[in-house]
This record gives structure tokens, C-alpha cells and sequence, in this order.
């Protein structure tokens, strides 16, 4: 029995010095893989209360490469791989994937600048070019985004470096601005009075700020106004409904009227009437055509 053991190759296969490097591997990643998860738990939840979350689910990203690569490099060594010829691999490796992923390179840079700015953080509301969302994250390449209407948008990090971004949400309150049209033959400065009486009544309206009425322009159908009011951030589009309502209401009971476009034809003081006949229903010409 024994020689047809030696036959089949199995004593070699189950010598004592394989046995111990097995064991040694399995103690490796029995103890080191809850040791790397416990860490990069702990660096995130650490980093997000003292700083935000941000920063926080960067620095846990940081933590579990880190660790991988030990682990790799430590379980090699049980094996005792000689690691000068596999880093100087790596790095001739490393130069050659550099010149073929220069736009990965890119956004990794242009992703160190938006961590290092500090325009945005994880949960804030911003708008890049014709999108408007919540930051979901902020990674290596790219930045992610939920907009309102629950879809998910990935942009490169470069596309954020060189694009216009607006952060919705950066202060606590914001400014609802109200776009209003009202005919010629009203008061103005009755309807500015009625609008600040409508902004004190809505709870939802900051008292402080103050309102600011700002008279835009002289349109062709209606006198355009802009009346503008603060709300917690939170509260900006509650706001805005609550106070169109509220407008709409109150300018119905104080009998203001809001005009729609129409076109008035008027051919000057000094020149005659420009003449209009009324044609009745039974004298339209069979040839007429509307």
C-alpha cells in the first residue's frame, strides 16, 4: 500500500513543510480579512463624524486597498516568491497601463482636486450642466448621482473639474424667486403690499431675510414683477408651491388681475381709427374663409 502511495505521488503532495504553509495562509486570511473589514469600518465611521462622509468613504477605500496589497505581498511571501522582480514587473507594468489610460489618470487627479476642494460632500444636492441630483458618492473616477426623478447618473470626475457645478444645498437657507405678470391698469405698489401681507401669512416663509420685490420689466402683455422670499433649504419647493397658491388666491379675492399675452393694434394719437367691420353670422359670403 505504501508503495503504490509513493506510486501515486500523494507523500509528496502532503509533506509536512506544504502542510505548514498551508496553515500559515489559512491563519492569514482567517485573521486578516475581519481585521481589514473592522478597520476600514472603523477609519470611515471615524472619519465621517470627526470630518464628513466625504472623506469618510474615501478614507475606507484607502484603508481596504492598502490592506489587500499587504495581504497579496504576505500570502507570496509563504510561498517565498522573490517580490524585487515582480515589483520591477509592476512598475514597468504600471508606466505602460499609464500611457494607455491617460483619461483613467485624469479623472483620478481631477478626483484628488474635488476631495481636496471640498465643493460638495456625499448627500448634497448639486447641478452639473443639465443635472440635478444627490451625491451618492464620490470615487476614484467618477462622482454618482440619484436625481429627483430616481435615476442614477455616473460623471467623470474631469467632466466635474471642468463644468459649471452648483451646490443646491451648501446653506442652511434659499431664496424662492417668484416670476409675476399683472395688467397695466393695476396699482403697482397695492400689489407689492398685497405680496408681503400673502409672505407674512405662510409660516413656511423666513421672516429674516426680509422679501424682495424687484419691478423686471415692461412686457407686452402685463407689467413683469419678481418677488422674491426665503425658506429653509429644506423647504424651498414647499415654499414655492404654498406661495403661488397663496398669490393666486389672494390677488382672485382682491380682484388683481393676471393677464395672458394678447396683442393690442394701435395706430397712434394724431391718426385715425383703424376701421373694423363686424360681420354678422348671416351676411358671411359663402367664399369667405376664416
Amino acid at each position: 500500500m505504501t508503495d503504490l502511495f509513493q506510486s501515486m505521488g500523494i507523500t509528496e503532495l502532503v509533506r509536512a513543510e506544504d502542510l505548514r504553509v498551508f496553515l500559515r495562509i489559512v491563519v492569514i486570511l482567517c485573521v486578516a480579512f475581519p481585521s481589514l473589514i473592522f478597520l476600514r469600518r472603523t477609519t470611515r465611521r471615524f472619519i465621517s463624524d470627526r470630518y464628513s462622509p466625504h472623506y469618510g468613504m474615501v478614507s475606507g477605500k484607502v484603508v481596504w486597498y492598502i490592506g489587500m496589497v499587504i495581504l497579496i505581498l504576505l500570502i507570496l511571501k509563504q510561498f517565498n516568491v522573490d517580490l524585487t522582480p515582480l515589483l520591477g514587473a509592476a512598475g514597468v507594468l504600471g508606466v505602460a497601463i499609464g500611457f494607455a489610460s491617460q483619461t483613467s489618470v485624469s479623472n483620478i487627479i481631477s478626483g484628488m482636486f474635488l476631495i481636496a476642494e471640498k465643493s460638495f460632500q456625499v448627500d448634497d444636492v448639486i447641478t452639473v450642466g443639465n443635472t440635478t441630483g444627490v451625491v451618492l458618492s464620490i470615487d476614484t473616477l467618477s462622482v454618482k448621482l440619484r436625481t429627483f426623478d430616481n435615476r442614477y447618473v455616473r460623471i467623470p470626475n474631469e467632466v466635474m473639474i471642468k463644468t459649471e457645478l452648483i451646490n443646491i444645498s451648501r446653506f442652511p437657507i434659499r431664496r424662492v424667486d417668484l416670476m409675476l405678470g399683472i395688467a397695466y391698469k393695476e396699482d403697482v405698489e397695492r400689489v407689492k403690499g398685497i405680496l408681503i401681507e400673502v409672505a407674512k401669512e405662510l409660516p413656511i416663509v423666513l421672516n429674516d431675510p426680509a422679501p424682495v420685490f424687484i419691478f423686471q420689466a415692461f412686457g407686452s402683455s402685463s407689467v413683469d414683477l419678481q418677488f422674491s422670499v426665503w425658506s429653509l433649504r429644506e423647504d424651498w419647493l414647499e415654499a414655492k408651491n404654498q406661495m403661488y397658491q397663496a398669490i393666486k388666491k389672494k390677488f382672485d379675492q382682491e380682484h388683481v388681475e393676471i393677464p395672458y399675452p394678447h396683442v393690442s393694434i394701435y395706430k397712434g394719437e394724431i391718426t385715425d381709427p383703424i376701421p373694423v367691420q363686424l360681420i354678422l353670422p348671416e351676411k358671411v359670403p359663402s367664399n369667405f374663409v376664416s
